[in-house]
């Protein structure tokens, strides 16, 4: 079977040549540029909230400043993006802050893997950890 696709643009999308099942359903999540945004104050405002030492806050906010040089540009490098966050969220976690700032921290970082697609699922495979 050969598939001679175009375009596609959407939250889920499924090729398949012959039979395809799916169990639990499939969820797909579009990010808009202004809720990355929004993700990133927020993202802030919650690391303000975490008690963190100053080392690692000054490396969670230069990751920080990353995420929202890519999401200000016209054309974003997601993959520079993504390392970003992954570093982030990996700095969180081993400071424990994660746990302690919860939701503060946790939503901005679902939000903004969430914004970069297929890059943003090792970031979302961190965070159930919390749990």
């Amino acid at each position: 079977m050969t598939f001679n696709i175009g375009n596609q643009s959407a939250g889920n999308i499924n090729n398949v040549g012959r039979d395809q099942h799916i169990t639990g359903g499939q969820h797909g999540v579009l990010v808009t540029p202004e809720a990355a945004r929004q993700a990133v104050i927020d993202l802030r405002a919650g690391l303000r909230l975490a008690p963190l030492e100053q080392q690692t806050s000054a490396a969670a906010e230069a990751e920080v400043r990353e995420i929202e040089t890519e999401i200000q540009k016209p054309e974003p490098d997601r993959p520079k993006a993504a390392s970003s966050l992954e570093r982030l969220t990996r700095l969180l976690l081993s400071a424990g802050s994660l746990a302690s700032a919860g939701a503060a921290l946790v939503q901005p970082l679902q939000t903004l893997a969430g914004w970069l697609g297929t890059l943003g699922a090792p970031i979302l495979h961190l965070l159930p950890l919390l749990a």
